[in-house]
């Protein structure tokens, strides 16, 4: 691709990016995408084919780009929420994106599905071998202990108006820390 299409192409993505964590995919427009990256619309569907087809683009990038920036240490699962928390604070559009896949698609149609299941696989062995090892505790499904260690931030940065009635107001850093302690207990092998 020569290196303005490149260009194009990265402008509509980011465009793209906004538009989607904004609206969800119903609500998002091919037309303020492509007024937003400079860009003809046709360029859109030449490149990605369909707005639904961008939006898998877009939400794929952003999972393989929370994957190798936040890898999970099945034996400092506080960390994990720790660092989890910090991404999401500086990334809150990944967040949007998976409550607009999860609101317009359900559970058929998950971008990458294979991938991020092989993903989440490979949490779940972390902490799997941290329980071998007794670092972390046996008593609670490895599954459950990672559905939980990311719930614990991810929901309530979410539906941070559930936060605010539940926790009162609090600051992402009480949240983080009310986080790591919530997972610190639930993982402790004692």
């Amino acid at each position: 691709m020569p290196r303005n299409a490149e260009a194009t192409k990265a402008r509509i993505f980011q465009a793209a990016t906004t538009e989607f964590a904004e609206h969800g995919i119903a609500g998002a427009r091919v037309d303020r995408i492509a007024k937003q990256a400079q860009a003809n619309k046709q360029l859109i569907y030449a490149y990605f084919g369909s707005k639904d087809a961008l939006f898998t683009a877009v939400l794929e990038e952003a999972m393989a780009e929370l994957a190798a920036e936040v890898p999970i240490d099945g034996e400092d699962l506080p960390g994990y929420v720790d660092r989890l928390a910090a991404y999401h604070a500086a990334h809150p559009h990944v967040l949007r994106l998976l409550m607009w896949e999860s609101l317009e698609r359900g559970d058929s149609g998950v971008a990458a599905e294979s991938e991020r299941a092989e993903h989440y696989r490979g949490k779940v062995d972390a902490v799997r071998r941290a329980q071998h090892t007794g670092k972390v505790t046996d008593a609670i499904d490895p599954g459950m202990i990672v559905l939980l260690a990311l719930g614990t931030i991810s929901w309530p940065l979410a539906v941070p108006q559930l936060r605010r009635m539940v926790l009162g107001e609090t600051s992402v850093d009480e949240l983080q820390s009310a986080a790591r302690e919530a997972v610190l207990r639930l993982t402790d092998p004692r």
